[in-house]
């Protein structure tokens, strides 16, 4: 298992980066940086390139809508450039919110969307030309601009002819379609004991229709990590996450993580913790986010628990553990966990 941790910061991003460096020195492999409506992923991933050695650095994600096939392949080779091949690229179609609210762009056909956009990122980095007919156009054709446009090839020689390239993916048609052209998955809020039942199908699925050409498919999960025997009420404090998603994160009918949760089995919870924060009572929503599944998709308790929770991630098909340290040392807590997953 490889250690990740996701770049969460409140304030400053360069002040959180920063501390980076010490993680990696403890054993962290890989920073996974966001960028929903905030500051944009590249710039602190290089920033971070400067400052790191060996680390892998991630895009979680990248949205396939607001750049080009053309940009995004400039900023994967870019980045993996500046950092010596150690960059990671997450690509994910985000939710009408961000795409249409943000960016104004529709949000339409997010599947074949993003598996145009892998093929074209693969074709770039083997330093081919792009070529598109389909979601994309490329080049245009002369009835549909100028008639100058031709098939180019990105200009610089990449760093690699291939980067690693990860899906966001929660729908079963978006996981199958990760399963079989992606090279890892990024599931979200992910109970470990309940995934197959959700998502075992959808992996099958893509897995069986995936290119011989392509490594297994890795996973990346996990969330907050203390390791104590009076550390449980610390888990009160990731309710307002889960409440923002399961509640928040779209509309009635559209949102992803409301569904997730009520294949979970918390149909119950879900409506009404939806009800509740669409209606600004969002305290009265986290209240109902289940313990149970703070727990399981967590790891937080006593040692024997913690590694019990790590063992259930690994059993769950995770090869990336993505863990949170809320510890007053999380260098120390990043080197504990690192000697665990081993």
């Amino acid at each position: 298992m490889k250690l990740s941790m996701p770049l969460v910061y409140a304030g400053n991003p360069r002040e959180t980066a920063d501390q980076v460096v010490g993680l990696e020195k403890a054993g962290l492999d890989m920073v996974w940086v966001a960028e929903p409506y905030g500051f944009d992923a590249p710039t602190l991933m290089g920033y971070l390139a400067a400052k790191t050695e060996t680390l892998e650095i991630a895009a979680g994600i990248l949205n396939v809508y607001s750049r080009t096939p053309g940009a995004l392949l400039q900023t994967a080779a870019g980045l993996d450039n500046v950092s010596g091949g150690r960059a990671v690229i997450g690509l994910g179609a985000s939710g009408p919110q961000v795409i249409e609210g943000f960016h104004g762009m529709p949000y339409d056909k997010p599947l074949g969307r993003t598996r145009e956009v892998i093929r074209l990122l693969r074709s770039g980095l083997r330093h081919e030309r792009l070529e598109a007919e389909g979601i994309f156009t490329l080049p245009l054709p002369a009835d549909q601009g100028l008639g100058l446009g031709k098939a180019l090839k990105l200009l610089n020689k990449p760093e690699r002819s291939s980067i690693p390239l990860w899906v966001a993916a929660l729908g079963n048609a978006n996981v199958a379609m990760t399963a079989e052209v992606a090279d890892g998955w990024l599931p979200f809020l992910f109970y470990p004991e309940k995934a197959d039942a959700v998502w075992g199908e959808a992996l099958a699925k893509g897995r069986a229709k995936r290119s011989d050409e392509l490594a297994p498919l890795e996973i990346s999960a996990g969330g907050m990590v203390a390791i104590g025997e009076d550390v449980k009420g610390m888990l009160d404090f990731l309710r307002p996450m889960y409440a923002l998603y399961v509640g928040g994160m779209g509309a009635r009918g559209k949102n992803f993580y409301n569904e997730m949760a009520c294949k979970y089995g918390y149909e119950e919870e879900a409506t009404k913790i939806q009800d509740l924060y669409l209606d600004g009572k969002k305290k009265e929503a986290e209240a109902l986010v289940p313990l149970e599944w703070l727990e399981a998709g967590n790891l937080v308790g006593p040692e024997s628990y913690v590694k019990e929770r790590i063992a259930a991630f690994r059993e769950a098909g995770v090869t990336n553990l993505q863990v949170n340290p809320a510890t007053e040392d999380p260098a120390a807590t990043i080197a504990q966990v690192k000697e665990w997953v081993s």
